[in-house]
Formats: structure tokens, C-alpha cells, sequence
């Protein structure tokens, strides 16, 4: 472990927020997929389906890139994973407004997701400076 690496990194809170983010990701998706799972009439699938399993996808992303980041000692390959975590928030958000154009009573969910979203955005912009 680098000296500069937390020696307990669920005490960030930036690593926190990510945990919560999946947790609700993935309470979301499962309230939607009972939804979107059925066939439509003309016997295809709902499209807005695939936008629920990118949410849980991006969101177990989040807290390995918050630690790849953390254990890099160079700042060149932090700010990659500062970078792709960056992205996978805009994606994230993005994705949570497509499901939200769902028919589903999941949807209310959502902006609630964005709350959290932009309060990790807030700790990360933080969390950037500590690098």
C-alpha cells in the first residue's frame, strides 16, 4: 500500500457516496426490471430495460475507480481514473434521464439518484484537490 493511500478508504467520504449510489442503482433497477421485463404488444422488449443495467454497471464502477486512483503514485494515471470516473457520473446521470422516460412507477426514483449524483459530484470535486 502507497504511504499516500488511506489506510481505511470506506472512510472517504467520496468512497461512501459511491457505495450508496450502487445501493440505490441497484434498488432502482430492480423496481424497474418488474416493469420493463414484460413484452410489449408487438412482442419486443422495452429498450429502457437496457438503461437500468447501465446504471448498476456504472455505478459498481464508481468506488474501484475511486481506488485505482488512490493507489497510484504518479498523477499522470490518477487523473486517467479521475477522468473516468468523471465520465461515468455524466453517464450516469444521462442514463437516470432516459429511464425516467420509461413506463414505469420506478421513475420516481430517479430524481432522487440525481440528488445523490450531484452530491457526488460535489465530494469529488473535493476529493480531486486532496490527490
Amino acid at each position: 500500500m502507497s504511504s499516500n493511500t488511506p489506510l481505511n478508504l470506506s472512510e472517504l467520504p467520496i468512497y461512501q457516496k459511491a457505495l450508496e449510489i450502487l445501493t440505490l442503482s441497484q434498488s432502482i433497477s430492480t423496481y424497474l426490471n418488474s416493469d420493463l421485463s414484460s413484452l410489449n404488444q408487438d412482442g419486443s422488449e422495452n429498450h429502457h430495460i437496457y438503461f437500468s443495467g447501465d446504471i448498476i454497471q456504472q455505478s459498481n464502477s464508481l468506488a474501484p475507480e475511486i481506488l485505482n486512483a488512490e493507489m497510484q503514485r504518479h498523477s499522470e494515471s490518477k487523473y486517467k481514473h479521475i477522468e473516468s470516473l468523471r465520465k461515468l457520473t455524466n453517464k450516469l446521470y444521462k442514463n437516470s434521464y432516459r429511464l425516467e422516460r420509461s413506463n414505469s412507477n420506478g421513475k420516481d426514483f430517479l430524481p432522487i439518484l440525481r440528488s445523490e449524483l450531484k452530491k457526488f459530484k460535489k465530494l469529488q470535486n473535493h476529493w480531486m484537490l486532496t490527490l
